[in-house]
């Protein structure tokens, strides 16, 4: 069973991942910042008293429904509101979707000015790459090599099989690779 303070530190190392995947999937902060909200809130209230070991794939199960569960109200709110009201809509998205990975404490980070610069463009190029995606092939994508799960896990995650989740993967590292080799990156 997890005690508080694993659930703490489980929550506040996996934070800024899960709001990076929301931020791919809505494209919008603050709808992302409560996505990650509902999804933590939902995890310690409901299966905080799992083992610690359990908690990966429980947060990222829940992460992936609270984000169709957005999805689904803004369907439903955008049916209403163009049924019910000829007003223009009031959200202004005139703001950048992403904001540069900041690296974590001893990664390769390069200690020029000019390196870090560099860096900085790349992720940027990477990350608007994996915005692009198709939803299933980015959510495939970021659950096997960015939360480092493996095919069984994502397709449990993701409610569909394993198989799925190898063609999405291979589908969205194919078309990464054209997309970045197309702009000059190699990694």
């Amino acid at each position: 069973m997890a005690s508080q303070r694993e659930l703490s530190d489980f929550l506040t190392a996996v934070e800024r991942r899960a709001f990076k995947q929301a931020m791919f999937a809505v494209r919008n902060e603050e709808s992302a910042l409560d996505i990650v909200q509902d999804a933590m809130m939902k995890l310690a209230e409901k299966y905080g008293d799992r083992p610690p070991t359990e908690l990966p794939m429980l947060f990222q199960r829940i992460l992936q429904n609270t984000i169709r569960d957005y999805y689904r109200r803004s369907k439903v709110r955008s049916l209403w509101t163009t049924l019910l009201s000829a007003l223009s809509p009031s959200d202004d998205e005139d703001h950048d979707p992403l904001e540069t990975i900041s690296s974590e404490e001893g990664a390769n980070v390069p200690q020029t000015p000019h390196g870090q610069f560099e860096q900085a463009q790349i992720l940027g190029m990477i990350e608007k790459e994996i915005e692009s995606l198709p939803g299933r092939q980015r959510e495939a994508f970021l659950l096997r090599y960015w939360e480092d799960m493996d095919v069984a896990e994502t397709a449990s995650v993701m409610g569909c099989s394993q198989g799925s989740v190898k063609t999405h993967c291979s589908r969205a590292n194919h078309a990464l690779a054209i997309a970045l080799k197309a702009k000059g990156i190699t990694l």
